[in-house]
């Protein structure tokens, strides 16, 4: 039986996660407190009190999902539970990379909380955005956003996230457009996202240039384990082109259905969702029924995990 883990990205994040690991696994606070030192501000006190306004600065939110996902991946890996591939949606494929050894905990606690702030001033307040796109086919959603940014500002598909889930990006008057057209083509529904700028779109050129810098200052090394990358949907070890593909990412569509797709090519017949939420499990099982899914999220379900 082949295993992965996968991370959750952006928008799994809630008060309090994190709390009940830090209070009872040394490790688990050790590394919330190297968090903390890392970035000179109490990330621990924000996840366990909130408030929830703060956490959701993409800024804050991004070390805070990679924290705990990557301490509840350590203490996974710890006693025993050995991934074949790793995954991650976004943001998670950072926790991916530190679960396989490719980048230094501490490294990237800092660098996903630069991330989030040049993503966050890409773009101007109001002039992006972002709506999930529900039912619609996949290349006539594709033609559609090329056929708006040729025309009237631009939009393109940011995430794959399922079959019937794809969410597009831009600049705000082509994603209401593209969304209009996507209706009069079929799609059964749009729903316009709360979201501070367009991600995941060519609009975040200049956060993807400021992150190139930040990579360039830390050591990446080659993964141990295969990491399934969100730009090509395809599994990667190489510390050259981890570093690329992680550049690219942030302008560059999740194929997320894709990589789930490729790993069930490889084999994989159990995935265990490593972090905050169940997003990627319900994500999942829209995309391969035949996998078994399971949740590690806080310490009662890494007992339950270990203990099976």
């Amino acid at each position: 039986m082949s295993i992965a883990f996968v991370f959750p990205g952006q928008g799994s994040q809630v008060v309090g996660m994190g709390k009940d690991l830090f209070e009872n696994i040394p490790l688990a606070k050790e590394l919330f407190e190297k968090a903390d030192a890392a970035l000179g501000f109490p990330l621990s006190k924000l996840c366990f009190e909130g408030p929830e306004e703060e956490l959701k600065k993409t800024a804050i939110t991004q070390p805070a999902i990679l924290a705990v996902s990557t301490i509840l991946g350590k203490l996974l890996l710890n006693a025993g539970k050995k991934p074949e591939i790793v995954a991650g949606h976004s943001l998670g494929e950072y926790s991916a990379l530190v679960i396989a050894g490719a980048i230094d905990f501490e490294d990237a606690i800092k660098v996903v909380h630069l991330r989030g702030k040049f993503m966050q001033d890409a773009v101007p307040l109001g002039k992006g955005a972002m709506s999930a796109v529900l039912g619609a086919d996949r290349e006539k959603l594709v033609a559609i956003c090329r056929e708006v940014s040729a025309s009237s500002g631009f939009v393109q598909a940011a995430n794959f996230n399922s079959p019937d889930q794809i969410v597009i990006s831009g600049e705000k008057g082509a994603v209401e457009l593209a969304g209009v057209k996507l209706k009069e083509a079929g799609a059964k529904k749009i729903i316009p996202l709360a979201v501070s700028a367009p991600f995941h779109s060519a609009l975040m050129q200049p956060a993807q240039e400021k992150l190139a810098e930040e990579l360039n200052k830390i050591n990446i090394k080659d993964a141990g384990i295969p990491v399934i990358s969100n730009v090509t949907a395809k599994p990667i070890q190489n510390a050259a082109e981890i570093k690329k593909l992680l550049i690219e990412q942030v302008t560059h569509s999740v194929l997320w259905v894709d990589s789930v797709q490729e790993m069930v090519k490889l084999g994989v017949s159990e995935i265990v969702e490593v972090g905050s939420g169940k997003v990627l499990a319900g994500l999942i099982k829209k995309i391969s029924s035949g996998i078994a899914i399971y949740n590690v999220s806080d310490a009662n379900s890494l007992k339950e995990r270990l203990e099976s």
